[in-house]
């Protein structure tokens, strides 16, 4: 089993790398994990030329947007981090998304969409700066939250955890209970039903 870890915040040493870390200690170690920093790659905006929907494959020249496009494809498993900006995903991964639509969606002969990836699995992390339980009652944590899963629900993933921590400007410390709850979630990525 492949899993992908995608941090899509600019801090290398922050809250979501923090939570990330902490899902994928309880991942067991024998597991081929691959970790991905948007932010030190080169990926191009979206141009929204919508030739993707036709060939299936994003016609932008070839950069790192494509790169990591593959390394979702060829995962069976994705955890997927992100900062709260303005209640929503941040800029970088929302540029990868959105160069993505492909590896995420196509469409049947009656141009429906449907599902690339179905039947993977997915873990979302999100960090704000709006203390809880604000960071619900306002779209924040729950914007963030609901942007990825979307893109990931089109994909036909099913999604197996979310982590949110809360307030994390006025109270960064991240307390052994959250940190739990990152570790239980990735320990049950791998679980199969019964």
């Amino acid at each position: 089993m492949k899993t992908l870890v995608i941090n899509g915040s600019p801090k290398k040493n922050g809250t979501i790398s923090i939570l990330l870390k902490n899902i994928v200690s309880g991942i067991p170690q024998q597991e081929n994990i691959e970790w991905v920093n948007v932010y030190d790659f080169n990926i191009k905006p979206c141009v929204g030329c919508m030739k993707c929907r036709q060939d299936g494959k994003c016609c932008l020249p070839k950069d790192d947007g494509h790169t990591i496009g593959e390394k979702i494809k060829n995962a069976d498993n994705l955890i997927i981090g992100t900062p709260t900006y303005w209640g929503d995903m941040s800029s970088q991964l929302k540029v990868l998304l959105e160069r993505n639509v492909p590896v995420f969606i196509g469409k049947n002969k009656r141009g429906l969409p449907i599902p690339m990836q179905k039947g993977k699995k997915a873990i979302i992390a999100t960090s704000c700066t709006t203390p809880y339980p604000f960071n619900f009652i306002l779209p924040e944590s729950r914007g963030a939250i609901n942007s990825v899963k979307k893109v990931l629900k089109y994909g036909g993933y099913k999604i197996t955890g979310t982590i949110t921590k809360p307030g994390s400007k006025s109270n960064p410390k991240l307390k052994p209970g959250i940190l739990k709850k990152a570790q239980k979630s990735g320990s049950k990525l791998l679980q199969k039903k019964k």
